[in-house]
């Protein structure tokens, strides 16, 4: 006959989610002892009947209801009950490996090419419901632990997450070339889809991470729509690189003509000229240089160009030919012939009586001196300046 125990408590390690306790005859009032992050679950004859939380509790048929209904303990006496007790671990179990066993076949959702990809990470589990799991997947067994649980899932997650992967890049448009910098968006869409499955069991999925992604480099269908996504980017650095550089070139070349434009104005303001007369003196040079220069007309040209800037230069060689040409200029041009209106005889110019027959002339309407019409009355011409006569 087993021995009979009276104190029952959880004697596994940490990373075990289910341990059954070796011992399976307890005394009525044998102590159950659970502690916190931890559930027992008491079995008789295979069923499971009570769950018990962290606490001392007392093995009676008051504090389980349904065996009294099940066994015939004697009034009084201490009897034997051949029954099993389970603890079952809740801490979450962190850092469990998962990874596809083949490649996931899916079609890119940005360039719309065929690709093959495999997917590895992490996750962590913790029990949700101790009475499904233990139903549900560990029957009999006395031990359930991280492996043994990994290797349960794994079917589970081979057939689900290559799916689920599939569908996240396609719901969210997640470009292959740049997956790793979504690739927490990519595992929390997964875990979310994830999450039934493991439930159905008992077991929450409380992380899930996807930290690697196994790209098909070499494939040349997929090293062509690489090279085309990275050259958009490519060129697009290129020209805001040039662009930069011709506004600092032009910047540069702006502040070169500030400094030579300041350099000078203080080697003229040192030599005592100004910039006028500067240009008077360019003005003089380009005028030697000329082919016409010994001509009188090109030579007043180039002169009164001087005397126009105003340079000192200029204005003094421009006076001496204004002074060379003023007779030339001032001399008077040939009147226009007038006749008496009375007689017909020519008329002296500036007549204010005919000469052959005395009638009086109107007030002469051509200038004496230029010959200009005049259009209205008055004391000089308005074109040389002449005192108008009569």
């Amino acid at each position: 006959m087993a021995a009979i125990t009276s104190v029952i408590k959880y004697e596994g390690d940490n990373s075990t989610f289910i341990w059954k306790h070796p011992c399976e005859d307890f005394n009525t009032s044998s102590q159950l002892i659970v502690h916190e992050s931890q559930e027992a679950i008491f079995f008789l004859n295979g069923q499971a009947l009570d769950l018990f939380g962290p606490g001392r509790h007392t093995l009676e048929t008051e504090n389980i209801p349904i065996l009294r209904h099940l066994i015939n303990i004697p009034t009084g006496g201490e009897s034997a009950f051949h029954c099993e007790i389970y603890f079952i671990n809740k801490t979450e179990q962190m850092a469990i490996r998962w990874g596809t066993d083949s490649k996931v076949q899916y079609v890119e959702p940005t360039y719309k090419f065929p690709l093959s990809i495999g997917a590895s990470g992490e996750m962590s589990l913790c029990v949700d419901d101790s009475r499904k799991l233990l139903v549900k997947l560990v029957g009999t067994e006395r031990v359930l632990d991280r492996q043994q649980l990994t290797t349960y899932f794994r079917s589970i997650l081979m057939a689900k997450v290559k799916t689920y992967i599939a569908q996240a890049m396609r719901t969210n448009a997640i470009n292959i070339f740049e997956i790793d910098e979504n690739l927490e968006t990519f595992s929390a869409d997964i875990q979310q889809r994830l999450i039934p499955d493991f439930l159905d069991y008992g077991v929450q999925l409380k992380r899930f991470y996807v930290t690697t992604v196994v790209k098909p480099d070499g494939d040349p269908q997929y090293e062509k729509f690489k090279e085309l996504h990275f050259r958009q980017y490519a060129d697009i650095a290129e020209a805001k690189l040039k662009q930069q550089t011709d506004v600092i070139h032009a910047q540069t070349e702006a502040q070169k003509v500030v400094i030579d434009s300041q350099a000078q104005a203080t080697k003229r303001m040192q030599e005592g000229y100004t910039y006028q007369q500067e240009r008077g003196f360019d003005v003089a040079q380009d005028a030697a240089k000329n082919e016409g220069a010994g001509q009188f007309s090109s030579m007043g040209i180039g002169l009164g160009m001087m005397a126009g800037v105003g340079g000192t230069v200029g204005g003094m060689v421009g006076g001496a030919v204004s002074d060379a040409f003023a007779g030339i200029t001032t001399q008077p041009q040939a009147t226009a012939n007038r006749f008496c209106d009375q007689c017909g005889a020519e008329l002296t110019p500036g007549a204010a009586f005919c000469d052959e027959c005395g009638a009086p002339q109107a007030t002469p309407d051509t200038c004496a001196k230029c010959g200009f019409k005049f259009i209205k009355p008055g004391k000089f011409c308005p074109k040389c300046g002449a005192k108008r006569e009569g």
